[in-house]
């Protein structure tokens, strides 16, 4: 355990599995007092405080926000994490399902972030952590829907960083690639051969497998960190190099 945090309180929202909850873990490692915000809070680590919270509407956001202040005292980190998938192309997904998706993933955000802004100017070590996607910069097949919402992200955070800097708030987000998360366990459970699946998902990035929740869980709480005191603005790919490296076939 390092102390780079102590004294800080963090929410997370969907932080009772997956990514969220191995950014929880991450943040109290490094001291922070954390909240967890998920529809399913009684899901989440008890070492945490668990509030339940609908990032879909906007009153059940403001009151879990106003109860994690109280009960840690403030905030001064927010991890907007809670997202939903979906899949296929442009002809896929009804209306209702892009509204849905948008909904959660980007005007979650927002709603989140917009219901901790007053705490997060009382702080002099405030800092917001997006989870964007590789679906932001890469163009995966089957992956419309959820690729224009994590390009929506990334142009979001760029915005709030922009916005917020000068009050002392850092915005940052992470783009992990195609991560070892229940929501992927479910699509390879669903696809003819989860093995041929898995391993297929597994090949397209560079380093062989799937990105752990940890690693980008680790990757979250440092851009939450004070000690990243002079980043803010960037996405942060979590990846195995996907984004950015074009190996040669062995």
């Amino acid at each position: 355990m390092h102390a780079s945090m102590t004294g800080l309180s963090a929410i997370v929202t969907g932080g009772a599995s997956g990514i969220g909850a191995a950014a929880a873990h991450a943040l109290a490692e490094r001291g922070a007092a954390v909240a967890v915000l998920d529809l399913r809070p009684e899901a989440a680590d008890p070492a945490f405080t668990g509030i339940a919270c609908d990032v879909g509407d906007d009153a059940s956001v403001r009151r879990a926000v106003a109860e994690a202040a109280e009960r840690l005292g403030g905030i001064d980190v927010v991890v907007n994490n809670a997202g939903i998938g979906a899949q296929g192309t442009i002809e896929d997904n009804s209306d209702e399902e892009w509204r849905r998706v948008l909904d959660i993933n980007v005007l979650g955000i927002v709603r989140v972030t917009r219901a901790a802004l007053g705490h997060l100017r009382a702080s002099d070590r405030a800092a917001v952590v997006n989870t964007c996607s590789i679906a932001a910069t890469a163009g995966l097949p089957q992956r419309a829907l959820y690729s224009a919402s994590k390009g929506a992200v990334a142009s979001l955070t760029l915005a709030m960083a922009a916005d917020h800097l000068r009050e002392g708030i850092r915005v940052n987000c992470v783009n992990p690639g195609t991560a070892d998360t229940p929501w992927v366990g479910r699509l390879l459970d669903s696809a003819p051969d989860p093995a041929a699946e898995r391993a297929a998902l597994a090949a397209r990035q560079p380093h062989g497998r799937l990105v752990t929740p940890a690693e980008v869980g680790e990757a979250i709480a440092y851009l939450a960190s004070p000690l990243a005191g002079s980043t803010t603005g960037v996405a942060l790919a979590v990846d195995g190099g996907m984004q950015g490296l074009r190996l040669r076939p062995e």
